[in-house]
């Protein structure tokens, strides 16, 4: 049996909340297929839209009314995990009920240590929230000097944050205990919720977020996986993407991946984290092995016979 922490796209879970529920009941048997191989899994899952929505829901109605406080974006992102864990633990409980399994199903609300000193914190560069008009932006301005707004590809301004390196899964134990108990974890739900330490060893969340498949190598690391898969929407990594010589892989050595990041065959905001994240989980320690794959066919990416294999 071999231990498996697989990685969901938040994009792929659609608009709504229905529409999230829909396709995360169309997902659970391609999860439970890999229970069903003989192996163990934990499930971490992506954000960005989610967490955009919540913060713009609470921005918006702060501003109209004085009863509704703004929500910090840890708060946000707590809430993010809450709900998509809500939704995947009805989904999975219902495929394996279905299919006679007597696993259980549990999230974790994840928070994520990292470094105040990471350089990201100086470049805020993860746009996220509402867009707002220059006259808004020099009132919210006003009201937190310290935050940072950009231009966003001519559709107005939006909030900026940092994107640091994940360093530590401050739940590890919690984590690892729901393992041995035969449940199916789902944690670091947008990447986890950033936190520093102070000197007293307490942790305070900052406005901030964490790559989802950088996370997911992170707690991949920390629960001792063979595995980590990284599910998408294609079915292998490609290089030359989009041109006549487009060439899907199978798989990439460490050293051919660091080639082809270095050679710019990866878009900074889609395949590239994937391809990085692959890297770093499978040069930190023997026999591990990272698959990016499309989620309707991870049960057949375990036998070898679709997506890309990174191995060291």
């Amino acid at each position: 049996m071999s231990r498996i922490v697989i990685a969901l796209g938040g994009n792929a879970l659609g608009n709504n909340a229905e529409e999230q529920q829909q396709k995360i009941d169309e997902a659970a048997p391609s999860l439970i297929g890999l229970i069903k191989q003989g192996h163990e899994i934990i499930v971490s899952h992506g954000n960005g839209p989610q967490v955009g929505m919540i913060n713009t829901a609470f921005d918006t109605a702060s501003a109209q009314s004085e009863k509704i406080a703004r929500m910090e974006l840890p708060e946000c992102t707590a809430m993010s995990q809450g709900y998509i864990g809500y939704h995947l633990q009805k989904g999975i409980k219902k495929e394996l009920t279905r299919v006679g399994m007597p696993w259980h199903v549990a999230t974790v609300v994840t928070q994520v240590e990292v470094d105040p000193q990471d350089p990201a914190f100086q470049h805020p560069s993860k746009p996220i929230g509402a867009f707002y008009d220059e006259a808004a932006v020099a009132q919210l301005r006003a009201k937190e000097p310290g935050a940072v707004f950009a231009e966003d590809s001519g559709r107005g301004w939006r909030r900026m944050v940092a994107s640091p390196k994940p360093l530590r899964i401050v739940e590890r134990d919690s984590i690892l205990n729901l393992l041995d108990h035969e449940f199916i974890v789902i944690a670091c739900g947008g990447g986890g919720i950033p936190v520093i330490r102070d000197k007293d060893g307490n942790f305070h969340g900052v406005s901030a977020v964490i790559d989802k498949d950088f996370a997911s190598a992170e707690l991949a690391e920390t629960v001792g996986a063979e595995y980590l898969f990284i599910l998408t929407a294609v079915d292998k990594v490609a290089i030359n993407f989009g041109k006549e010589n487009q060439k899907n892989l199978d798989e990439m050595t460490v050293e051919q991946a660091e080639k082809y990041c270095a050679e710019g065959q990866f878009g900074a905001g889609s395949m590239l984290p994937k391809v990085q994240a692959a890297i770093r989980f499978a040069k930190s320690g023997q026999g591990r092995t990272a698959v990016i794959a499309s989620l309707e066919k991870a049960p057949l990416a375990m036998k070898g016979l679709s997506g890309t294999v990174v191995h060291a």
